[in-house]
């Protein structure tokens, strides 16, 4: 069937921010105001902001998802579903509901999804519905602010194997491409966060034993990238 025979036609398209670079530019849609949400577990709740970049109403659809390592219902949002006028903002709450205290930094996903309102007696039409995906991190009552919990991470080369370990109550986040020096090896992690308690590993292609230092391009809680940071490498450890 044609699309010209198509009474009534939506075909959705899925825009998705990647989870690390965050001062992408978006397409039309909905625009959050800010590309790492913090929940701050003393607050119970954290607000943003939502734009309708396009000039046509829309629907917003917020949701939360969980990433496969952490399953735990810790976050509502509200309004889930809301009409929004082309250029207006919408209010987005996002409420804690885990019945324990956080113990570590928790780390989740959040949605925002623009959905086309069809025109009545517009005849065929094509709808296209543009999503934005950013982390959202829960942050406990009573731990301190850290800036830079990169440098809290314990690197080790053992052969051709690199590992990352997080001993730290924080979530990491950071670009999947690591490289070894002095020798420039690059290698990738198999995602670009490390949550708390947790060890990555990736494989070499051959051993280095002489590397003394692995960089990294983290980012920070806010969502910013920093400059790279060379950590210290125990090679042939334990």
């Amino acid at each position: 069937m044609s699309i010209i025979s198509m009474s009534k036609a939506f075909i959705p398209f899925y825009l998705c921010v990647n989870f690390f670079l965050c001062g992408a530019a978006y397409a039309d849609g909905m625009e959050p105001e800010t590309t790492v949400i913090v929940l701050n577990e003393a607050e119970g709740e954290v607000s943003i902001n939502v734009k309708n970049t396009d000039n046509a109403p829309a629907l917003l659809h917020s949701a939360v998802e969980d990433i496969p390592e952490d399953l735990e219902p810790l976050v509502i949002v509200t309004p889930p579903v809301a009409r929004v006028d082309g250029g207006e903002l919408q209010m987005v709450r996002f409420l804690a509901i885990g019945k324990e205290p956080l113990k570590t930094q928790r780390l989740k996903r959040v949605t925002f999804e623009g959905i086309p309102q069809t025109k009545p007696g517009s005849g065929a039409t094509i709808g296209i519905s543009l999503r934005q995906n950013v982390p959202l991190i829960l942050h406990p009552r009573d731990l301190p602010q850290h800036n830079s919990p990169w440098e809290l991470l314990t690197w080790r080369l053992q052969g051709k194997t690199l590992s990352v370990q997080n001993d730290s109550p924080y979530v990491v986040r950071l670009a999947a491409e690591v490289q070894l020096n002095p020798q420039n090896t690059k290698a990738y992690l198999s995602r670009t966060y490390i949550l708390p308690g947790e060890v990555l590993s990736t494989e070499f292609s051959s051993p280095s034993p002489d590397a003394t230092t692995v960089t990294i391009a983290p980012a920070t809680v806010y969502g910013f990238n920093v400059d790279s940071y060379d950590a210290t490498l125990l090679a042939n450890t334990p």
